[in-house]
């Protein structure tokens, strides 16, 4: 049912699976012993105990308890059983963890070790291209790291300020393109040009993909994307392990609240079917405010300092 009536990515089959064969084993054992299909709440709910006991996170017991549902949900439809053991089992409440974001030179410094000498090899001048501009498109639009490798060439050939992109679940919406990120990508497009023309590419059939990986057909995948931004970040000064695709999606978001920008405006920017996916960039906005009260309130000053010998 979730490959053929949902469309569930080969993944979270896997993942499925996993849990119910760890919930199967667990019953096994117990007595008197049971089935999948015999469980009972109390059942469940010493199965979850113990994931918490054993120091699995909220986040992990929160998703096997949702998977729980969705099986003995499944079973109800197809009447198999009559009730849902999982539904009054209590969802652990996992702590939301910040998103973790770049500072803005930190941004500028990745940009600028996009940067390689004239003559450098050709293979060292197109990963730089590819890094700039994935980096100028990433920072300046906030794309997930699929959306961004899966935009064709036309999405930045023409003269239009906004571009359309595909997001989960099939969802389109308009987001911005900088004048930055578009120079960059028309670079990246002269340059993939000039190798499919050094490589004798029969017929000069333009590439599909702005970020085309072996294959013209393609699009380069995240592995040897991460590469590219690996090499980067260590030519920048930057620790590697700090800097992904989605670190800089969130600083996108960050940098955008810290400077003025309205969350039902990033949310749309962004992609988010809920407000709620959104807020979690609102440490930001908290933080800006109790500097607008300190730097204009009338009292401001002293609130500061106050607060500093608190």
């Amino acid at each position: 049912m979730l490959a053929a009536e949902r469309g569930a990515a080969v993944n979270t089959l896997a993942a499925y699976r996993r849990d119910l064969e760890d919930l199967a084993s667990f019953l096994r054992q117990g007595q008197p012993a049971r089935t999948l299909e015999t469980t009972s709440e109390r059942d469940l709910q010493s199965y979850l105990s113990g994931l918490s006991q054993i120091g699995l996170a909220a986040r992990t017991v929160a998703r096997r308890l949702s998977c729980f549902r969705q099986f003995y949900l499944f079973l109800m439809r197809e009447n198999a059983r009559p009730d849902n053991p999982a539904a009054r089992c209590e969802m652990p409440k996992a702590k939301a963890p910040l998103p973790r974001v770049l500072s803005e030179a930190e941004v500028q410094a990745l940009l600028d070790a996009c940067h390689v000498p004239p003559a450098s090899s050709p293979t060292a001048l197109k990963r730089a291209a590819i890094g700039r501009a994935a980096l100028e498109i990433l920072y300046s639009s906030g794309l997930r790291i699929s959306e961004m490798l899966a935009l064709p060439c036309r999405a930045v050939s023409g003269e239009e300020r906004m571009i359309v992109v595909r997001g989960k679940g099939g969802r389109e919406r308009l987001v911005p393109l900088s004048d930055a990120a578009r120079q960059a990508a028309r670079d990246l497009m002269a340059l993939n040009a000039l190798h499919q023309k050094a490589d004798g590419v029969p017929g000069g059939k333009p590439q599909a993909y702005l970020f085309a990986g072996r294959d013209p057909a393609r699009p380069l995948t995240r592995q040897a994307f991460d590469h590219i931004l690996a090499a980067v970040s260590g030519r920048a000064g930057i620790d590697p392990g700090r800097v992904s695709p989605h670190v800089l999606r969130h600083s996108f978001a960050s940098h955008l609240l810290a400077r003025g920008a309205d969350l039902r405006a990033l949310q749309t920017l962004l992609g988010h079917a809920d407000i709620s996916t959104t807020q979690i960039y609102t440490h930001v906005m908290s933080e800006r405010l109790r500097e607008l009260v300190e730097e204009h309130h009338p009292l401001g000053k002293r609130m500061k300092t106050e607060g500093s010998a608190v």
